[in-house]
């Protein structure tokens, strides 16, 4: 198969082969780092989403930046840059009830999602984009908008 015709088959504004390789392989690094007790990366807090694949039905462990809201709940922002929400985003919208979050060096919580909305997204992007700029500038290269996640324990 020619590197055309492979492109032909990969919906637009998705990555690649090298580009996916390389997020596996870098996700699984950092959720090992995650699981061993480091609780930052790249200036950020970070834990390790856990959902249930919404085609296979196994556990998918992904890490990401989160951002706090009240004591008891977190935001996390599905970026990842392309035209589609992440592989991640997807599988928590199918099981909303099988999600957890790590954080570093702890047990997993199970928590319930909540995609915010009107002015609970602005005020949240607005903290999100304070705390890190870098995804105001992502978000303005993207032609979807960045669903923001509240993930509260249940």
């Amino acid at each position: 198969m020619t590197q055309n015709q492979q492109a032909a088959k990969r919906k637009p504004g998705t990555p690649g082969p090298l580009s996916r390789w390389f997020q596996r392989t870098m996700n699984a690094r950092t959720r090992r780092k995650i699981h061993a007790g480091r609780d930052k990366l790249m200036g950020m807090d970070v834990l390790v989403l856990q959902t249930l694949g919404r085609r296979s039905g196994e556990l998918r462990e992904t890490p990401l930046a989160w951002f706090p809201d009240g004591e008891d709940a977190w935001l996390v922002v599905a970026s990842g840059g392309g035209s589609q929400h992440p592989d991640w985003h997807a599988n928590l919208m199918a099981h909303p009830t099988r999600a957890a979050v790590a954080f570093p060096g702890r047990d997993p919580l199970p928590v319930s999602p909540e995609t915010l909305e009107g002015p609970d997204r602005t005020q949240a992007w607005q903290r999100i984009t304070s705390a890190q700029p870098r995804l105001a500038k992502y978000q303005a290269k993207s032609s979807r908008q960045y669903p923001v996640i509240r993930l509260t324990p249940r």
